[in-house]
């Protein structure tokens, strides 16, 4: 009887453990990466990543926290309704050059899991950045600047009374 007891006990914990809710049930990133490409040193960049509450309750944000000082981040601190999004934005101050790959870590209220969230690019002189640039400012042609094709002569033919 012991040993039933026991057994039911384990398979309750058990069952209990690997019921508790997982990030992926209540909330969905747009993107769980975005890739700045390549930009300019000493120019912040900053990154929004959008959240949507997949659950039944509100979703809570409770820490979005960065995992160098190079980034700042800031996210939403009302409760998310139910089908509705939020924010995380996070701020990269560009200082160093070269490639860098930064994450942040989600934690929301009621959820053990912690997310991470990653943003990537590359940081060039500004030199490099206004050689990527292109050379003539595009901008859109106004009507009497594009060219027309040539229309066929009009051949005039004299009526006849």
């Amino acid at each position: 009887m012991k040993k039933l007891l026991l057994v039911l006990a384990v398979s309750a914990f058990g069952t209990a453990l690997f019921a508790q809710k997982k990030v992926a049930d209540i909330a969905k990133f747009e993107s769980e990466t975005i890739d700045f490409g390549k930009i300019k040193q000493g120019v912040p960049q900053k990154g929004t990543f959008k959240v949507t509450n997949i659950g039944s309750e509100p979703l809570i944000i409770e820490q979005a926290n960065p995992t160098c000082g190079c980034t700042i981040s800031d996210y939403t601190k009302e409760p998310i309704a139910p089908g509705k999004s939020g924010y995380i934005n996070a701020t990269y101050n560009a200082a160093a050059m070269g490639h860098f790959d930064k994450h942040l870590t989600v934690k929301f209220a009621g959820i053990d899991e912690i997310k991470s969230i990653s943003f990537t690019g590359d940081v060039v002189s500004a030199e490099e950045f206004d050689k990527l640039k292109p050379a003539a400012a595009a901008k859109p042609k106004d009507k009497e600047d594009v060219a027309k094709p040539a229309e066929a002569p009009v051949k005039k033919t004299a009526k006849k009374s």
